[in-house]
């Protein structure tokens, strides 16, 4: 690992054992992308990669016609100087003009990664980890100054990235774009890969070929969205889970965010990743700086498997903060679908009292425990407990749920008011809405102006009193509304394109006052599932609960997607009821585990009305997992059969010294005199035996000829019928 700068040739060369990422400062004073990919050698020159060739109609430099930007690679491309592409950004001078020109001033080079004041981003726990570049440039004629900043890590094939604009002169400066990383590629021979959907179908896989013109994806929700994720792959067309070349970018954000591909007509191809510039904007006085999130970017030749290795390995070591980030997570049931909103203490109690008999590690009270909360119309944002239904209390509950041996979890959903609160009846000024216009609701609520730290100061009082009288071990952190009318009552004219931005950053900064107060606390991020499963929510709840469907065969393709760019342990899995309350589907209490069990699993139902033989299997899979879960949670994870592409779903975890293993294959429906069909492991060291069901196969011949999966289960209650599952266990 290393970052070599060449004096004479003014060229950054960032390195590892796995990749290269070279920078050059170009004729005109900016920086330029000269090759970014699998690790090459070191040398004092690349200037061969700058192109210096005179075109008619292009615009070049005054007094050297033959250097131009439009067909240079540029790291963080400007508007109005002669690229014609998408701007990595963009500012309004007080003159009205657009037009900046940064050039190269300084760089410094160091160990390890700085913070990123008041953002999520990867970090290190050692200096020799990784090693940093910050590279200086300014606008000379307006003093503005702007900072990037790149960390390369000794074990990963990545970079990280983010940029700093400070405002060094005398006169205010308007940002209006603000990306967070461009990269500018040789050429456009890629298939853009996105992760989409929309509530209870979230991050589906969707694939198109690149050309000439753009292809994007974002959100302006005021989130990140169950509709795109922050998650882009570019893969070479001949790239599949097992082999080929692919990138990986991540925004580690969680607003509202643009990433774009644009093929220009010269066969290049720029990606560009950050805040979404539509309604966003940001004033710098003299002295001022603004920081962009964080993107990271991994490379890998070695397929789409790799590539989501180094993101879950990095993500689970390297953004996840506190004792949970590696730690197994504890086996919780939830209220929710059980009982709704509609309890008392006694009825919680029982469900706790069953869950405890089943080896339950963990409770977790759900939406309904506090204020005036009967329904979802009203109650938002009155954080007090309801007595008539918890008469002792929060803390009260929690004691009995402790004495049980349990852990004990609360619910909340610090962002949201409902119109019939007491809340809004005192502060009516704090919803996001337009002053004389009419506001839109959904699920009957409204959105707190979190820009405001007043509101701040509010949720952060409550939730902290809450937190602390009742002895709170994990808070499942809710989110059910994404932001309409942005418009904050009170604040200037010219501040209100920064509210969205300011919202997130309070969310950010309510979750590190939390954590700070209560560092042993598990976090679990939710956004009616998953429409804010982002890696800037990692930083602070190491999982997320993956999607409110809880149907196990719609779970397959929502876990599945998740599973490129984020680690199974961040994904919240639960075992539901059947027939399901989503779908209406009826699943085996098997399979429905099956598929929990390749996340943090829990229970999301009434364990009293499962019969005793079901019940029996519930105590089996709590055993299972407590016997398994640190390889499922923290193992190689590979995809071996996609959803998306047949009949058959498949997967499978490997530990880090390959010695054990725990493979899953699920038939979606019913197939009458099946053909033969085989299912081949992945991962396995090829040289040693393993014991299946009593059988021993060497690590290559499962991985070559694999096993018969078109009888699934072979035996056994639901080995005939839709929705069935098997397991093996690998030793």
């Amino acid at each position: 690992m290393s970052i070599i700068f060449h004096e004479k040739t003014k060229q950054f060369h960032l390195n590892n054992d796995y990749i290269s990422y070279i920078i050059g400062v170009l004729p005109d004073g900016s920086l330029g992308q000269l090759y970014s990919g699998e690790r090459i050698h070191d040398k004092e020159d690349y200037s061969y990669l700058i192109n210096l060739e005179y075109r008619s109609m292009m615009v070049g430099l005054h007094d050297n016609e033959v250097f131009t930007q439009e067909i240079n690679r540029m790291e963080y491309p400007s508007f109005g100087t002669g690229d014609y592409r998408a701007p990595a950004f963009m500012l309004m001078h007080e003159n009205g003009s657009h037009v900046s020109r940064f050039e190269y001033v300084s760089h410094r080079i160091f160990p390890g990664k700085p913070a990123l004041p008041g953002l999520p981003a990867l970090y290190t726990e050692d200096d020799s980890e990784a090693e940093s570049l910050e590279i200086c440039l300014k606008d000379h004629l307006t003093g503005m100054g702007q900072y990037h900043l790149y960390t390369v890590f000794k074990d990963y094939p990545v970079i990280a990235r983010s940029v700093r604009f400070v405002n060094g002169g005398s006169e205010r400066v308007k940002i209006t774009r603000a990306m967070s990383m461009a990269l500018d590629l040789p050429d456009s021979d890629y298939v853009w890969m996105q992760f989409s959907g929309a509530w209870t179908r979230e991050k589906r896989p969707i694939e198109r070929l690149l050309t000439e013109g753009t292809v994007s994806i974002g959100s302006l929700r005021g989130h990140s969205s169950a509709n795109h994720n922050p998650f882009v792959i570019l893969k070479r067309r001949n790239t599949d889970e097992f082999k080929g070349e692919a990138l990986g970018i991540s925004l580690v954000y969680s607003g509202n965010f643009l990433m774009s591909a644009e093929g220009d007509t010269y066969g290049t191809l720029r990606f560009i990743a950050g805040i979404h510039p539509e309604c966003f904007s940001w004033n710098l006085s003299p002295g001022d700086e603004f920081r962009t999130p964080e993107a990271v970017i991994a490379w890998t030749n070695e397929g789409l498997n790799d590539l989501s290795h180094t993101f879950h390995s990095l993500y689970r070591k390297r953004l996840c903060r506190g004792i949970w980030k590696e730690k197994p997570r504890p086996i919780l049931l939830n209220n929710w679908e059980a009982t709704y909103m509609g309890f008392n203490e006694e009825s919680i109690l029982k469900i706790a009292s069953k869950g405890r008999d089943a080896g339950i590690e963990l409770f977790v009270l759900d939406d309904g425990w506090f204020g005036k909360r009967d329904d979802d119309r009203s109650g938002l944002g009155d954080w007090y407990v309801n007595k008539d239904k918890l008469p002792g209390g929060i803390g009260g509950l929690s004691e009995k749920i402790h004495a049980m041996g349990m852990k004990f979890g609360l619910w909340f959903e610090p962002e949201m008011i409902n119109e019939d609160s007491d809340l809004y009846r005192a502060h009516p000024d704090w919803v996001l809405s337009v002053p004389g216009r009419s506001r839109s609701v959904g699920r009957h609520q409204m959105v707190l102006d979190l820009s405001k730290n007043e509101v701040l100061e509010y949720l952060y009082e409550r939730m902290h009193n809450i937190i602390d009288e009742g002895k709170i071990d994990y808070v499942k952190w809710d989110m059910n509304r994404t932001i309409s009318e942005c418009y904050s009552i009170g604040a200037e004219a010219e501040e209100q394109g920064t509210i969205y931005h300011k919202n997130v950053l309070n969310v950010y900064k309510l979750y590190e006052k939390l954590i700070s107060d209560f560092p042993e606390i598990l976090f679990e991020s939710c956004a009616s599932g998953g429409s804010r499963f982002d890696a800037g929510m990692l930083y602070y709840a190491p999982q997320t609960w993956g999607s409110d469907d809880t149907d196990a065969v719609e779970r397959m393709k929502i876990q599945y997607g998740t599973s490129y760019g984020y680690p199974i342990s961040s994904i919240g899995a639960h075992v539901s009821e059947s027939p399901n309350q989503q779908t209406g589907r009826a699943c085996s209490i098997e399979t429905r585990a099956a598929v929990a069990c390749f996340g943090t699993f829990g229970y999301e139902m009434d364990l009293n009305r499962l019969s005793d033989e079901e019940f029996e299997t519930v105590k089996k899979q709590v055993i299972f997992m407590k016997e398994h879960r640190e390889l499922l949670q923290g193992g190689r994870f590979y995809r071996l059969l996609s959803p998306y592409e047949g009949n058959y779903c498949a997967w499978m975890v490997v530990s880090e010294d390959r010695k054990r293993a725990i493979a899953a294959c699920y038939r979606i429906l019913a197939e009458v005199n099946p053909g033969h069909k085989r299912l081949k492991f992945t991962g396995l060291d090829p040289d040693k035996t393993y014991r299946i069901e009593g059988n021993e196969y060497f690590g290559d011949e499962l991985m070559k000829i694999g096993l018969e999966i078109a009888d699934i289960p072979k035996e056994g209650k639901g080995a005939e019928g839709d929705f069935v599952s098997r397991l093996w266990i690998l030793e």
